[in-house]
């Protein structure tokens, strides 16, 4: 079988080698082996190799587990979507939003 490769946009692919690249140096800063933030994350050294460069195909957890084995830095996931502005605008127009996609034909 296969693997399914993931795909994203550019845009996208760049942000996430901007956050491995962010990550690798956290841990360099912190002078942790790659082997020491794999064990404590839980992972592979081959998979926090993976985070490192940005790769799509890692679970989110993955990158939680990391984040948290840098000394706790997973909190700062609670900001993603935080300032929700365009949502807020549209909350703010108690314009009506669906719930679900429409049925074919419709």
């Amino acid at each position: 079988m296969s693997k399914k490769s993931t795909v994203v946009l550019p845009q996208t692919q760049q942000i996430l080698n901007q956050m491995g690249e962010q990550i690798r140096l956290a841990r360099l800063r912190r002078h942790l082996s790659a082997e020491l933030v794999a064990e404590r994350a839980g992972i592979s050294r081959v998979t926090l190799s993976n985070i490192e460069k940005g790769s799509p195909s890692v679970a989110i957890g993955s990158y939680a587990a990391v984040l948290h084995a840098l000394n706790g830095m997973d909190k700062d996931l609670l900001l993603v979507a935080k300032d929700d502005e365009l949502g807020r605008k549209l909350q703010d127009l108690e314009l009506p939003t669906r719930c679900r996609a429409p049925k074919k034909g419709e």
